[in-house]
């Protein structure tokens, strides 16, 4: 059972960075003060991680569920081209599950906020009667008028995907055949790594942006509708992870690379923090997004990637 409200709070403020450079008052009153830099914008995202939706105590040591709860936080503020300052957890949790779950679930957060000196700065817990679940709040900031938005993406431009697809999808079906997996193995499905150096990098590169949290077919539909665009997609420019179809690199979610576009005279380099930067497609004229297969032949690419309530998830 874990402890009481109060001792889990001082516990977690213990162990939790609560003072950042953007947070005057943390942990510890009824609301959190932050302070953005000047000449900045507030960026704010939140996502839940529901246990038997977005993991499984069988599957997740605790460690991976609290990294992967704060990553896909940390991946929108990188699709927007931001910094991340501080972040808030609202945890629910079973009576019946033991105290060493949420420690090591913090443990693994609080290593990745590390990695981006970010400050846990308030939340809550609570009692859940059914299983864990947690909802994440990250507050990043981008300098005025610069955060990059779906919606820039234009006729000619260029499509770019930063790493590679399908690693996390393709873990996702071994575990479902009932294979163990030993979350080293699978870094990419266990441990994602949001791509925010690459993101502050491509403002004022890229048009348009988005993370793969949802899938590329998904995802690059997302910017074709806020654009007012088309896309082609070229199978065989997509890069593929080891072990990942094709189904996999173009419907597969939980990724966490960015996808974006850029106008085709400006210069986007191969790498960014050591991390290929790949062209898979061309923005068009039109709506939809089509796949152009490596005999030249071009079809519609049906969104097939990540949507709750969709009973072929």
């Amino acid at each position: 059972m874990p402890l009481p409200e109060r001792e889990l709070i001082a516990r977690i403020r213990r162990t939790a960075k609560t003072r950042g450079a953007a947070v005057r008052l943390g942990i510890g009153d009824d609301c959190a003060i932050l302070r953005p830099p000047a000449g900045h914008e507030v960026l704010l995202t939140t996502d839940f991680s529901l246990e038997g939706v977005h993991f499984r105590r069988a599957w997740h040591p605790p460690e991976s569920v609290g990294h992967r709860c704060l990553a896909r936080g940390l991946s929108d503020i990188a699709a927007m081209g931001g910094h991340p300052l501080a972040a808030f957890l609202s945890l629910a949790l079973p009576a019946d599950i033991p105290q060493r779950w949420p420690d090591r679930f913090f443990s693994g957060l609080m290593a990745l906020a590390d990695e981006f000196s970010l400050t846990l700065a308030g939340g809550d817990v609570a009692q859940s009667l059914s299983g864990v679940l947690a909802d994440i709040v990250v507050i990043g900031s981008a300098p005025t008028g610069k955060a990059v938005l779906r919606s820039g993406a234009r006729p000619a431009d260029l499509i770019y995907v930063t790493g590679e697809l399908g690693a996390s999808v393709a873990a996702l079906e071994e575990l479902r055949s009932g294979k163990k997996l030993p979350p080293r193995s699978r870094p990419r499905h266990f441990y994602p790594l949001p791509r925010i150096e690459i993101g502050k990098a491509l403002r004022g590169k890229a048009s348009a942006m988005i993370d793969t949290s949802d899938g590329l077919s998904t995802d690059l539909a997302h910017i074709c509708e806020e654009s007012r665009v088309g896309a082609v997609i070229y199978a065989d420019a997509l890069p593929r992870a080891r072990g990942a179809s094709l189904d996999f690199a173009l419907h597969g979610g939980e990724d966490y690379e960015l996808l974006f576009t850029a106008p085709a005279a400006r210069r986007i380099p191969p790498f960014v923090a050591g991390v290929r930067l790949n062209r898979i497609g061309e923005i068009v004229r039109g709506g939809g997004v089509s796949l152009l297969d490596d005999r030249g032949r071009r079809m519609p690419l049906a969104s097939r990637g990540w949507q709750h309530f969709d009973r072929s998830n």
